[in-house]
């Protein structure tokens, strides 16, 4: 038996939306992740963008356990010396863009390189229940249904 490889000419990307109200922020990244790979479909090819296309809303509700709201720190360099500069989870969900937890939260599982950068744009994250992407008819898929602890509750 020969082993099937996807050209990609013949992928079939579909939009998915998923609500992350309530969900704990690593378990749906990784699910994210897994949607925006491929990996969920029988045809996935590692070396081919074969991931459907990723519409996250809500994302300012998300949860962090324990107590990485205050802990969790987020680190950015200026590019000068001495510049290196450090955010708490807390600080960036009360700020302008709080979908940046989500987003930094997928880009870290996917691969580091060409692909995985063609693989992060098809992921939109807003942090609203509103998104401009009701043309493309995307699927809803309910992640907090999937395992109860995907969802935490105050």
């Amino acid at each position: 038996m020969k082993t099937f490889s996807e050209k990609p000419a013949d992928v079939n990307k579909k939009w998915v939306v998923i609500d992350a109200d309530g969900l704990v922020v690593g378990r749906l990244a990784s699910l994210v992740a897994l949607r925006l790979r491929g990996k969920h479909k029988p045809t996935f090819t590692p070396h081919v963008d074969c991931g459907d296309n990723v519409i996250v809303i809500n994302a300012a509700k998300v949860v962090l356990t324990g107590r990485k709201v205050q802990q969790k720190v987020y680190y950015k360099h200026t590019g000068y010396i001495g510049g290196i500069k450090e955010r708490t989870a807390k600080a960036i969900l009360a700020g302008r863009f709080p979908e940046r937890i989500v987003e930094k939260a997928v880009e870290r599982m996917l691969p580091h390189g060409p692909l995985g950068r063609r693989q992060l744009g098809n992921l939109r994250v807003y942090p609203q229940a509103e998104h401009p992407h009701e043309a493309q008819q995307p699927e809803k898929i309910d992640i907090a249904a999937m395992n109860r602890k995907n969802k935490r509750t105050a």
